[in-house]
């Protein structure tokens, strides 16, 4: 059985050396570069399947390696860690944002090194499990032949986004770099009124596109996107996309079908906000947030974001929760929202 290969960039000599001492005693290959110009050359041509990568080095930084490498395809899908002494927030969130799949603070010990790459090995395995199931779904967009293919090269070509909870992915007014599918977790779209209040717009979770609006109108976002939870995504470029609508049509009615249907659901909620009551208002989000519309729904959301969706305070979410509670409409499990009775909170009037 091949070892996996390591890439430790890294311009410190000791901690260099050091770790791949560790490495190549826990059975791993190793590559080494002591700049990250170097480093860039030796993963461009070598391809290893992890790197480790300082952040301060002369000639080229980490942050800039990271850039490179997430321009090829053949580089952007490697598991990418930095290695730094700096521990501050600022650094840790730039990195992440970047693209990083995780951040050690020297000085590390050999256990923690070892954790973080072998559970970023495990997680590049299970993307063929994610893309598997994505295309499940993808398949009907295409039926059969050659788009299906097309469409298969192009997800499985681009590396997962791992986004922690409360991560900015766009912001209103951002020109759409592409389109994004959550293979996990959850995301909420929002805008923001002059005096700051925030109002969701949308929740998409697994196996649903987000910034499909912006992408077919040739226009910029009209709306922010933020993670509602650790979520994982694969962001398809706008260039590619596009290309994939013209040549393959039904593609393109797919997505426009995708893009009605937003538009209904934003168009709901308006009416909703102009004539519901309180009551009605908080039950038809909760039904919408649940999915099925069934007895048994279970969502996970704040109760700002609860208070955002139905255009209300958040004062009067957690009174309103509680009346269904008392009425056996819910129970509240901790911070999940459980649906015991949907008939009723679907026929109700007041």
């Amino acid at each position: 059985m091949k070892k996996p290969t390591i890439l430790i960039i890294e311009d410190n000599d000791d901690i260099r050396e050091s770790t791949t001492e560790i490495l190549e005693l826990a059975n791993y290959q190793v590559l080494t570069a002591d700049n990250g110009k170097s480093g860039v050359e030796i993963a461009t041509k070598q391809h290893p399947d992890l790197i480790l990568c300082d952040i301060m080095m002369p000639e080229l930084d980490g942050y800039g390696v990271l850039y490179l490498l997430n321009k090829s395809p053949e580089t952007a899908t490697i598991p990418f860690i930095f290695l730094t002494a700096k521990a501050e927030r600022i650094d840790m969130r730039k990195g992440m944002e970047m693209g990083a799949d995780d951040y050690l603070t020297k000085p590390f010990d050999d256990v923690e090194l070892l954790n973080a790459i072998e559970s970023r090995l495990q997680k590049k395995e299970k993307q063929q499990a994610y893309y598997s199931k994505s295309l499940e779904n993808l398949e009907n967009l295409i039926g059969h032949g050659d788009g299906m293919a097309e469409l298969q090269k192009l997800i499985s070509d681009r590396k997962i986004r791992n986004i922690k909870k409360k991560q900015v992915i766009y912001y209103e007014g951002d020109q759409p770099a592409g389109l994004y599918l959550i293979l996990h977790g959850r995301v909420k779209t929002y805008k923001l009124s002059e005096d700051g209040r925030e109002l969701l717009t949308a929740i998409y979770g697994p196996e649903e596109y987000f910034g499909v609006n912006a992408l077919l109108m040739t226009d910029s976002y009209h709306e922010s996107a933020e993670a509602v939870e650790d979520t994982a995504l694969c962001m398809l470029p706008r260039d590619t996309v596009e290309q994939l609508i013209n040549n393959y049509p039904e593609v393109g009615r797919e997505f426009i079908k995708i893009l009605s249907n937003n538009l209904k659901e934003k168009e709901d909620q308006l009416l909703q906000l102009a004539y519901h009551s309180v009551r009605k208002r908080m039950a038809q989000v909760l039904l919408r947030l649940a999915g099925n519309g069934q007895d048994g729904g279970v969502l996970k959301i704040s109760r700002d974001d609860l208070a955002a969706m139905a255009g209300m305070a958040t004062e009067t979410v957690s009174r309103t929760l509680s009346d269904f509670k008392d009425e056996g409409l819910i129970e509240k499990k901790g911070s999940q929202i459980v649906i015991l009775n949907a008939k009723k909170l679907q026929t109700m009037k007041n």
